[in-house]
């Protein structure tokens, strides 16, 4: 990934938020001749590992086995807060003209040799764990065993569970700090007018 160095993002605990607060990543693998193949897939991250199921049908399982069989890493995005910022937020527009738009954004990729697994029990824990996080925020959270135990033991057939241990992280923190304290308080404000929750990430001191 390119990262100029104003951009670099490598506290780890700054990395997990991320991973937690957007748990849909982009999950690309190699194919043999057909070029890259990606799919967005809802993961969890514990223990220094990426845990997430995908359809049994999903063709991706064929790449994620032979990068498991050739100890092959593959990649996964995880992306926060985006947004285009015009170039009447800087400051420096009123002084000497000499901007030019840009597109804020957090990124985190995860590298890692996959592990697909195929196990009944894990599988139930992995969607009863995935749910549970996803729900706890919501006034009435719905869980697994809401449905009929059936129903979910069929769901569970059409499924394989898949770990990525978190070989490598890398971050990237692209939010105007490159710019003047003016510029980016300029920044902040037209995104935070906007209604851009990348308003929040902008740093107003150096």
């Amino acid at each position: 990934m390119y990262t100029p160095p104003a951009f670099d993002e490598t506290r780890p605990e700054v990395l997990s938020a991320l991973i937690a607060a957007h748990p849909l990543a982009l999950l690309v693998t190699a194919g043999d001749d057909t070029g890259p193949t990606a799919n967005l897939i809802p993961m969890t991250a514990e223990g220094g590992v990426l845990r997430a199921h995908l359809a049994r049908a999903n063709p991706q399982l064929a790449e994620l086995r032979a990068a498991q069989s050739a100890g092959r890493p593959v990649l996964a995005v995880f992306q926060g807060p985006q947004a285009y910022v015009s170039p009447g937020w800087y400051a420096s527009k009123a002084e000497h003209g000499r901007v030019v738009p840009t597109w804020n954004f957090l990124m985190v990729q995860v590298r890692g040799v996959p592990r697909v697994i195929d196990e009944p029990d894990w599988l139930a824990a992995q969607v009863a764990h995935l749910t549970d996080r996803l729900e706890a925020e919501r006034p009435d959270p719905w869980s697994v065993t809401d449905a009929p135990a059936p129903f979910v033991a069929a769901q569970l057939r059409g499924i394989v569970g898949l770990e990525l241990p978190m070989t490598a992280r890398a971050g990237k923190w692209k939010a105007s700090q490159n710019r003047s304290a003016a510029d980016r308080a300029g920044v902040a404000h037209g995104l935070a007018r906007a209604g851009h929750a990348m308003a929040d990430h902008i740093p107003l001191t150096p």
